[in-house]
């Protein structure tokens, strides 16, 4: 199933059959393809590039399809990071410690910084916690070959 090119969005790098990949999903989900390309939000005269996750419903190209601007691609990246870094720590942490330590950590980015915090609003933050960790150690393999590969391309490109 190929990309669509009559849409908004205008796809410059492709990858199709992204399904026979989608982690756990693969290759039942309704990700069918990535693009990056011109987004679609552009005004006349001003180009921005975004990543686009397609998504199709079986019949047609769902309007749940996600549009992202490249940065908040990379910031997705450095959370996930993060979260993988602090969850193969946590055994050090006693359960107590979160509501008392909720922040992270703060990477610094832009001259601010982004906070990455456990949600103390989540009123089942102890058993999501597990959940998270749990489903995080079940999907290491898949995320960290993609993170092997991340890892040799930036240094690829002297990162």
């Amino acid at each position: 199933m190929d990309i669509p090119v009559s849409l908004k969005h205008k796809p410059v790098v492709v990858s199709d059959k992204y399904d026979l990949i989608d982690g756990r999903k693969s290759p039942s989900t309704d990700a069918k393809g990535l693009s990056l390309g011109l987004a679609q939000w552009n005004d006349r005269g001003k180009v921005d590039i975004s990543a686009k996750i397609w998504r199709h419903t079986g019949e047609k190209w769902s309007r749940q399809s996600e549009e992202m601007p490249l940065h908040r691609v990379l910031d997705l990246a450095i959370l996930i990071c993060r979260a993988k870094l602090y969850f193969a720590e946590r055994y050090r942490k006693q359960d107590a410690d979160y509501p008392k330590f909720p922040l992270i950590d703060r990477i610094g980015l832009q001259g601010g910084a982004m906070n990455v915090s456990i949600c103390l609003d989540n009123e089942h933050i102890q058993e999501d916690l597990e959940l998270f960790d749990d489903r995080l150690h079940q999907d290491d393999e898949i995320i960290s070959e993609r993170l092997r590969t991340l890892s040799g391309l930036l240094k690829q490109m002297a990162y």
